[in-house]
């Protein structure tokens, strides 16, 4: 069947289920639209928390970065699965005891202060809004080649059946609709994996394909780092990078990952507090399973890249010499601009070679690499057109890259609608609305929300290609502080942690504003974006974990010029700590 059929087979099966799904669970109180009425099992929610978790950033994204980045891109698979293992440890079972249905009541209750509960939905909107940006991003660029259909087209496609089951079904049909995708999603990853690992290594397990051997008994990643050598690249085992931002950037993604909201509200969901750990465990596994595979997919992604981008020449019939016409699948996503070539030379073949190369491209009478532009985030998507497998694969790596996208976006979404219609509104604005006016405002902020995301992923910023990190930045500065001093320190009082939450995002911002070149400010054009100009070398997308060293010192500095929070509130702070009859939770 044609591929193009074979896709909106698939992705429109894929889509029937989760409207279905959203239909069967529409949300029929504020209880079930945004804590799913705290009724999902753990297995499942740990299934639902995959899905939310492994966004296009991981799907699409991370292999790609792998695959170019090669060693120095471990910093992704380290910080976005270690910051579970603090989630686990450290927030998750803790929150769930305490019962609220959000981040910034948690934080508005136990720094007894309204302000504090407002800076904390203004931290969670930026790095959430700054996160769905990349989502919706993703699911414009799989619609745009597989469906052949415009950029536009599709973000708008993916907005609408967003906008179906999330507002319809609240984090009750959000969940159960999570369920489904990462079933989508994590055969999708899977399947093209083996098929390749086979291919290149004779292994169907890619984990064992990674450090196995080819045909000719070279070794995989041997083979890799020598081919990129001689095209005049860096080794792809060799660490590029420096250490200090390495560390600062594994640290930074993985104190971001256990401070995203839209994370955190789903360990609010289960049952009792015990369910809450166990979810994050359930999570690990399933999201184990992605990330192993990933560095596998990378590493054999850029070396069929570079294997078959080459075109080589060829004997025609008459005795001239021909060259060999770019293949299929290089001209299917030139048509979507993430793979430009410009032929400089004119001689009908590509020169793809790294800057080790160009002395000697230079007496080959070569212009300069032909290959203008490679966009990361094509690699998993057309890994299986250059390794030529089935229609029928191609077409499911399209679904599970939708799906990803959708169901992280859903989860964001969420956190923004609730963080609007329960903290702002219900909170502050209007304490006394009633159950069914909240469950409304939810579902219109809800809207609003997906109207906003679907303008900035038809408009998006310069940064949205490293939005992923800075938003894990954002949130390492702001939440993930606030939460941890909250629940284990009970001399940080609420001007404490209002200043910290401002002075680590603010630093970010600036931060990042500033090497990025955002500012538009005469002569900050010489702060360009690179390591000599960076402070002590550290980018833009890992001074999250020190913004969160600056809310730190901040918040205990205030606090201690400050008054010492009330008694009651020191008494709650070590409530939320006593694990002794915390089986069930109990709402306030």
């Amino acid at each position: 069947m044609e591929l193009k059929t074979m896709t909106f087979l698939v992705v429109g099966f894929t889509f029937a289920l989760y409207i279905y799904i959203a239909i069967r669970s529409k949300a029929a109180t504020t209880g079930e639209f945004y804590v799913a009425g705290k009724g999902v099992h753990p297995v499942l929610n740990g299934m639902a928390t995959g899905a939310d978790w492994m966004s296009a950033a991981s799907f699409i994204s991370m292999a790609g970065m792998i695959a170019f980045q090669g060693y120095d891109a471990s910093v992704f698979l380290m910080g976005w699965t270690g910051g579970y293992v603090l989630l686990a440890m450290l927030l998750a079972p803790y929150l769930r005891k305490y019962g609220k249905y959000t981040v910034p009541a948690f934080i508005g209750d136990r720094y007894y202060s309204r302000t504090a509960r407002v800076t904390a939905v203004i931290c969670l909107i930026v790095a959430s809004l700054t996160y769905v940006i990349g989502q919706m991003k993703g699911i414009g660029v799989a619609f745009s080649r597989f469906l052949e259909v415009s950029f536009e087209l599709g973000l708008v496609a993916g907005m609408i059946i967003v906008f179906i089951y999330a507002v319809l079904g609240g984090m009750k049909g959000v969940t159960n609709t999570q369920i489904a995708q990462y079933c989508v999603l994590i055969f999708a990853y899977t399947i093209p994996a083996i098929f390749i690992s086979l291919q290149l290594t004779g292994n169907p397990i890619p984990q064992l394909g990674l450090g196995g051997s080819m045909a000719d008994g070279t070794h995989l990643l041997k083979k890799l780092d020598q081919v990129l050598v001689e095209l005049g690249f860096a080794e792809y085992t060799a660490q590029k990078g420096g250490t200090l931002n390495i560390f600062l950037y594994t640290m930074s993604l993985m104190i971001g990952t256990a401070g995203l909201p839209h994370v955190i509200i789903r360990f609010f969901t289960v049952p009792k507090v015990r369910d809450a750990r166990s979810s994050v465990g359930w999570a690990l596994v399933f999201i184990a399973i992605l990330y192993t595979t990933a560095p596998a997919v990378g590493a054999m992604a850029r070396l069929n890249l570079m294997e078959t981008i080459q075109t080589g020449e060829i004997g025609s019939p008459d005795g001239n010499l021909l060259y060999e016409e770019r293949p299929d699948w290089f001209k299917n996503w030139e048509k979507t601009g993430l793979l430009v070539f410009e032929d400089k030379n004119n001689d009908g073949r590509i020169q793809y070679y790294g800057p080790g190369l160009d002395a000697q491209a230079e007496s080959f009478g070569w212009k300069g690499s032909e290959m203008v532009k490679v966009d990361n985030d094509i690699m998993v998507l057309a890994n299986p057109e250059i390794a030529h497998l089935p229609n029928w694969v191609i077409a499911l790596v399209a679904a599970g890259g939708i799906a990803a996208a959708l169901s992280t976006a859903a989860g964001l979404l969420l956190a923004i609608s609730s963080a609007i219609s329960h903290d702002v509104l219900k909170g502050i604005l209007m304490p006394d609305l009633t159950d069914k006016g909240e469950l409304l405002a939810g579902r219109l902020a809800m809207a609003g929300a997906i109207i906003v995301a679907g303008y900035f992923g038809l408009h998006p910023p310069g940064f949205a290609a490293q939005v992923v990190a800075l938003a894990f930045g954002l949130a390492a500065s702001s939440i993930f502080p606030a939460l941890m001093m909250g629940i284990f320190s009970k001399k940080v009082n609420r001007s404490g942690a209002t200043f910290g939450m401002l002075a680590g995002i603010g630093s970010t911002l600036v931060y990042i504003f500033w090497f990025k070149g955002w500012f538009f400010i005469p002569g900050t054009e010489m702060m360009a974006n690179t390591p000599d100009n960076w402070f002590l070398g550290i980018s833009p997308e890992a001074f999250g974990s020190v913004g969160a060293l600056i809310n730190f010192i901040v918040a205990f500095t205030v606090s201690s010029f400050t008054p010492a929070p009330p008694e009651h509130i020191q008494h709650l702070v070590e409530d939320i700590r006593i694990p002794s009859g915390a089986g069930a939770a109990q709402d306030h």
